[in-house]
């Protein structure tokens, strides 16, 4: 028997709740890559998740809201998803790497 209940969370989720995250920060116009929208699909996907030695690292992309303060807006960005990943998922964050990559509706 093992000390309690073993909770998995596969990388999809946790890439949701990061995309969820930051768009409640109220200057992120939306989650994804600035541009034309063919640029997008081949650049990838706007949240990357990876897990090394039961850490989490994410990096996203993310448009600003026109008038949006970029550096103040990042900072909030990161906190958000930092304390979705800690607090909401129970796991051990290694990084978030926010890149404004647009501004705009």
């Amino acid at each position: 028997m093992t000390g309690g209940p073993e909770l998995t969370v596969g990388r999809g989720v946790i890439a949701e709740l990061v995309r969820l995250a930051a768009f409640e920060v109220s200057g992120v116009a939306r989650v994804g890559r600035g541009g034309p929208a063919w640029q997008a699909f081949l650049a990838g996907p706007p949240v990357r998740v990876k897990i090394r030695d039961e850490r989490v690292l994410v990096r996203l992309h993310v448009v600003a809201r026109p008038g949006q303060a970029l550096d103040p807006l990042a900072g909030q960005v990161r906190t958000a998803v930092a304390a979705t990943v800690e607090r909401l998922l129970g796991l051990d964050l290694d990084g978030v790497t926010v890149i404004v990559d647009g501004v705009g509706g």
